[in-house]
């Protein structure tokens, strides 16, 4: 089995850092193969950077040549995922709302830790649009910026701890979903500060696509994510490219 693990910004150690994180719960013979978009911005934070990232990665995927099972969009908020359904025949899954999923078999109520306040919105329309949101008891931000994550572990932990332990105390949160795929690997040690289950998006990503695959189960193709009507496309950015 291959998974196409597709990072939405175009910083490749995040993408290296998403895709680690992904093997760690890959299945004997499942490959996991981490994507970075050609196009785009070095981190996704805002409306128009989250709508080009949705671009540059059905542009990514769609120019990758050889075989997969599944795709894993590695992204919290609004990055396209439907229009991937549309293109695909394979299971589609996104992280913001594998991480939601997962964490409503593990408690009555999830919080969310993201990185700017600014993303909270588009985290939170997310929810809403999937119908994960009635169970969403918040969504904080940590007040780090994507790449300080990485830039910065240390401050980055105390800053999601410090988040994640405020939903549980204040918004009654028993389980945290790590708001951002630059946070990965940061589950164990916020778990073991705040002493509920935290879901990392990207590995539960990964156990959903890999149980879709095994199901051969994929997406509904008879109305919504029908394919796209055969239509002339211009300037698509496969061809801007080169």
């Amino acid at each position: 089995m291959r998974i196409l693990v597709v990072n939405v910004n175009t910083t490749a150690s995040i993408t290296d850092a998403i895709a680690r994180q992904a093997r760690t719960v890959a299945s004997p013979g499942t490959e996991i193969v981490g994507l970075t978009p050609r196009f785009g911005a070095e981190s996704v934070e805002g409306n128009f950077e989250s709508y080009l990232a949705a671009i540059a990665v059905m542009e990514r995927v769609l120019s990758y040549d050889q075989h997969y099972d599944a795709v894993i969009q590695a992204g919290y908020g609004e990055h396209g995922r439907e229009g991937l359904q549309e293109l695909l025949n394979v299971p589609v899954v996104d992280i913001t709302e594998a991480a939601a999923s997962v964490a409503m078999l593990l408690g009555h109520r999830y919080s969310v830790v993201t990185t700017l306040d600014r993303t909270v919105p588009l985290i939170e329309d997310r929810l809403k649009l999937a119908g994960l949101d009635s169970r969403c008891a918040s969504v904080r931000a940590s007040g780090l910026a994507v790449l300080e994550l990485e830039e910065d572990p240390q401050r980055a932990i105390e800053s999601v701890v410090r988040e994640a332990e405020e939903a549980v105390r204040v918004d009654k949160a028993e389980v945290i979903c790590l708001g951002c795929g630059g946070m990965v690997g940061l589950d164990e040690r916020i778990q073991a500060r705040t002493g509920v289950p935290v879901v990392d998006g990207v590995t539960a990503a990964v156990a959903l696509a890999e149980s879709l695959v095994r199901l051969k189960l994929s997406t509904s193709k008879v109305r919504t994510y029908a394919p796209p009507r055969p239509k002339q496309i211009l300037g698509w950015p496969r061809a801007l490219l080169g």
